[in-house]
């Protein structure tokens, strides 16, 4: 399994319309073999910041969905709303606690 955590930091007055574009993008994703779970979160301290939490069941699976038109339609429209993105791929880590 793998985690793509997205980190935005949107332009004055975004939010709104940034979370309108994605939408579709996001009920595109949550259908794709895969996709285990897409959880959007907004910062509690800084009103311009989202971040979006994908779990993928794979590389692979995340790499079909980079091809979708969903995603390349929200790709598109992002930059209008968005001032910079942080993305991070991340593997969970088994931590054994004795």
């Amino acid at each position: 399994m793998i985690f793509v955590i997205s980190t935005v930091h949107l332009k004055p007055g975004a939010l709104e319309g940034c979370l309108a574009a994605a939408r579709p993008c996001i009920a595109g994703t949550l259908k794709e073999d895969g996709c285990i779970s897409y959880d959007v979160h907004t910062s509690v301290t800084d009103p311009h910041k989202i971040v979006f939490v994908e779990r993928w069941e794979s590389r692979a699976h995340l790499d079909a969905h980079m091809t979708t038109p969903h995603f390349l339609l929200w790709r598109e429209q992002g930059p209008q709303f968005i001032a910079s993105r942080r993305v991070e791929i991340i593997a969970p880590q088994d931590v054994t606690v004795l």
